[in-house]
């Protein structure tokens, strides 16, 4: 079966099309693994300080134990978020597949598939956005702006 040129050049430029929203999938996914990896690092090193109790006084303890709470719960947010994000990619790159092997076939293209597929994926990619949003204002209001000094005496 041959394609005329003009077809398939349509073909292409149409499947194109939502490529453009993949890559502000990656770029989010790499903002979502940066803040995930920073907020693994800093458990690793509280995590690390609390092995240490002995030398930590009360107050530096507890404000530990409270930040370890608040970025293991960041951590977990940064999961959902790639999740949704990863989700939203796989069904905008199904939509790909679809225009694609639907006029490269030569067949009618059922607008009902890639309507929920691209529609399923922008929901997805939102949801992922409104995540991000989330965790960063927990972020924020999380931070320890309030360190206790780690000269206080020991009680």
């Amino acid at each position: 079966m041959t394609i005329p040129n003009n077809d398939v050049t349509s073909t292409i430029q149409l499947a194109l099309a939502p490529v453009f929203l993949l890559t502000a999938v990656v770029m989010l996914i790499t903002a979502i693994s940066g803040r995930l990896a920073r907020a693994i690092d800093r458990m690793r090193f509280i995590h690390g300080e609390l092995l240490a109790v002995e030398k930590l006084t009360p107050s530096l303890e507890s404000h530990y134990r409270v930040e370890f709470h608040d970025v293991r719960i960041r951590g977990r947010i940064c999961a959902i978020a790639i999740f949704f994000d990863v989700l939203s990619g796989v069904l905008i790159s199904m939509t790909v597949l679809e225009i694609f092997f639907f006029e490269a076939g030569g067949q009618h293209l059922h607008g009902s598939f890639v309507i929920t597929t691209f529609v399923a994926g922008l929901i997805c990619f939102m949801t992922a956005l409104i995540v991000v949003l989330v965790e960063v204002v927990y972020a924020h209001r999380s931070v320890g702006w309030d360190l206790p000094s780690s000269h206080d005496e020991k009680s």
